[in-house]
């Protein structure tokens, strides 16, 4: 099944499957039933978020940083969990992003998709 991105202010679509928003920050005016599932641990830490938006960290530090950080045992897990969820139904990777190619949203649907092709 494929892996979907996008914002979480998007309408929600039929084709969403689960939705699963990554963020530290509950986004205003969203409701838990809009959001689907709840992944904090899938998203940027506070201080690398912090870092990229205040331009201390450009994007492709960013990048490198924020996959180390998912390459730690609970993240790792969750992916692999997801990847199995994916195998199975859609799953839609949700933060409050606007560019979706500098954002981790997008790392993270990578991740889950080269969790599946290793677990096929």
């Amino acid at each position: 099944m494929p892996i979907r991105s996008k914002r979480i202010y998007d309408d929600a679509s039929p084709d969403d499957g689960v939705r699963m928003l990554t963020m530290n920050s509950w986004p205003r005016g969203v409701s838990k039933a809009r959001a689907g599932t709840y992944k904090r641990l899938l998203a940027p830490s506070r201080d690398l978020l912090r870092a990229f938006k205040d331009g201390t960290v450009a994007w492709p530090e960013f990048e490198e940083r924020y996959l180390e950080e998912m390459r730690a045992p609970d993240p790792r897990a969750e992916i692999q969990a997801l990847a199995q969820l994916a195998a199975e139904q859609t799953v839609t990777v949700m933060c409050a992003c606007i560019d979706e190619a500098q954002c981790h949203r997008r790392l993270l649907r990578e991740l889950i998709e080269h969790e599946m092709k290793e677990t096929a």
